[in-house]
């Protein structure tokens, strides 16, 4: 059923509803999942979202643009607060024919003179349009509207500027006579007076809303003992609710200097993503985007646990509740890698899966990584990744490091970089370039391995995260497979790339993004990667 359809099963049901208000697509999915039936999409709202007075400040298109992720973020059916159509009845015919391509349901005008101002600000006789001008504009936009359940509610605002119960009485069944399906009925009164004295004039059996943002302590159950009374609307209490919470939390913070105290009391970062359905993409992406399907993976994680004597791989180090080693596979398989080899040497009974290709390095204890790398280098035929099995990164770097590969770079051998030294780091990698060269966008590599620990200073000095592609395969599987196998270090291992002429890409990353686990700090930081 679509959204015009189910609003106007709301106007002919023999019971009142309630709308909500929202003013972007994050509000409308919130109204969503509350449960309210529709929603009124304020112009009050969305123009202080946007920094401007509700006075015809913005466009009818820039409306549009909002409401397009209104309408996107959920599934319940829009009352639009149309203003007074953007204009004369061309304008509104327009705004009406735009609504009705996008889905929205329904719109509301009303009979002031454009540009308007916003009803509780003060209004005089002569801001109301000429009866029949605007009852030809509700005319003309019925003419127009080609969705037969679409909706147009005309909205008085006699009461609002002091023209009085007969003057709104006789809008009203003028309006009714040009097409309009409901009657807003507006007032600024602080109770219920001129609703009620307008119900008792006004003698029409037709779908009546009202706005209680004034009048908001006389109780629902007085109006809705009128039958007609069908949408009960709440205007803007969700956009004034985001007000007092910005600034209050905007004021802790200056006042602290710190987000440590606010931290408990507003949305975690999950919840946002939760809100934008993360979930439902990365399922989407799963099943739609295997974008690596050919492309393999090698997971090192032969080593000991070093000074973490947690006695097991630091693999199946646990963080969050998560296994590294079962992060790096589902990160893996996201993006659609699938053949996957762990070489496994400490403890490697306790490195056991069905669909991994197991590698033992039973000379763990003796040996490096390199050594882990050429054990499974010989049995590669094409590009495939490298993960040391002590290394918690983001997601995101796996895919900037597979479409560098992609779309950019021809190196053999593409390294993802920190700026920042490791604490067990033993050498850096020195660069061609400066990292902060503005305007330059030559590919970032590999000149020279340096012995020993920098400090830092030298803006072409970086190292290695733990986290490669091998593009050139074969020549790989050269370097490796020498003698002195079982003697090399990784920094060896890119010497000699480097002396027979192979090129090392570098891309690079913050260490908020990659951490290799060596210390209980470590597992820290990855908690919070996580």
């Amino acid at each position: 059923m679509n959204k015009a359809k189910r609003f106007r099963e709301l106007l002919n049901a023999d019971r009142h509803f309630f709308l909500m208000e929202a003013h972007d697509g994050l509000s409308a999915q919130i109204v969503e999942e509350t449960g309210f039936p529709a929603i009124w999409a304020s112009g009050l709202s969305i123009t202080a979202s946007l920094g401007v007075r509700d006075n015809n400040e913005i466009s009818y298109t820039q409306l549009l643009d909002v409401l397009e992720y209104m309408n996107d973020a959920c599934s319940l059916p829009i009352l639009v607060d149309g203003d007074t159509g953007y204009g004369n009845f061309n304008n509104a015919c327009r705004l009406l024919q735009k609504l009705e391509k996008m889905g929205i349901a329904a719109v509301c005008i009303e009979d002031k003179k454009f540009p308007k101002t916003n009803s509780f600000l003060e209004t005089k006789l002569d801001a109301l349009a000429e009866p029949l001008e605007f009852a030809g504009k509700l005319r003309a936009m019925k003419a127009t509207q080609t969705t037969p359940d679409f909706s147009v509610v005309a909205r008085l605002e006699s009461l609002i500027v002091g023209a009085g119960v007969e003057d709104a009485v006789k809008r009203a069944k003028l309006y009714l006579e040009a097409g309009a399906d409901a009657i807003l009925v507006h007032s600024k009164r602080p109770n219920s007076k001129d609703i009620d004295d307008f119900l008792t004039a006004f003698p029409v059996d037709v779908p009546i809303f009202i706005v209680p943002t004034k009048y908001y302590t006389v109780p629902v159950s007085h109006f809705i003992k009128d039958k007609r009374i069908r949408g009960i609307i709440w205007a803007n209490h969700n956009v004034r609710a985001c007000v007092t919470a910005m600034q209050e939390i905007s004021k802790k913070i200056y006042k602290d200097g710190s987000i440590a105290n606010v931290e408990g009391s507003i949305a975690s970062v999950s919840e946002l993503f939760r809100l934008q359905k993360n979930e439902e993409y990365l399922e989407m992406e799963k099943k739609y985007l295997p974008m690596y399907p050919n492309l393999s993976a090698v997971i090192l994680a032969a080593g000991g646990p070093g000074s973490l004597d947690f006695h097991k791989p630091k693999a199946l180090l646990t963080i969050n509740g998560k296994q590294i080693l079962d992060h790096q596979l589902n990160v893996l398989r996201s993006v659609g890698v699938s053949n996957i080899s762990i070489v496994r040497g400490y403890k490697k009974e306790e490195i056991q899966a069905e669909d991994l290709a197991l590698i033992d390095n039973d000379k763990w204890n003796t040996t490096n990584a390199a050594y882990s790398l050429s054990l499974a280098a010989s049995t590669k035929e094409q590009p495939y990744l490298v993960l040391y099995g002590d290394v918690f990164f983001k997601r995101y770097l796996l895919r900037s490091i597979l479409d560098y590969a992609e779309e950019r770079s021809s190196a053999d051998v593409i390294l993802v970089c920190v700026k920042e030294d490791y604490i067990d780091a033993g050498y850096s990698l020195k660069l061609n370039k400066k990292l902060d060269v503005f305007g330059d966008d030559s590919e970032l590599s590999v000149v020279e391995v340096c012995t020993g620990r920098e400090t830092g200073k030298d803006e072409c000095v970086v190292y290695f995260s733990g986290l490669l592609l091998i593009h050139n395969y074969s020549a790989v599987k050269e370097l490796l497979s020498g003698e002195d196998a079982e003697r090399l270090h990784t920094s060896d291992f890119m010497r000699r790339a480097l002396d027979t002429g192979l090129t090392l890409a570098v891309i690079m990353s913050s260490r908020e993004a990659i951490v290799d686990i060596n210390s209980l700090n470590d597992l820290m930081k990855a908690g919070e990667i996580l």
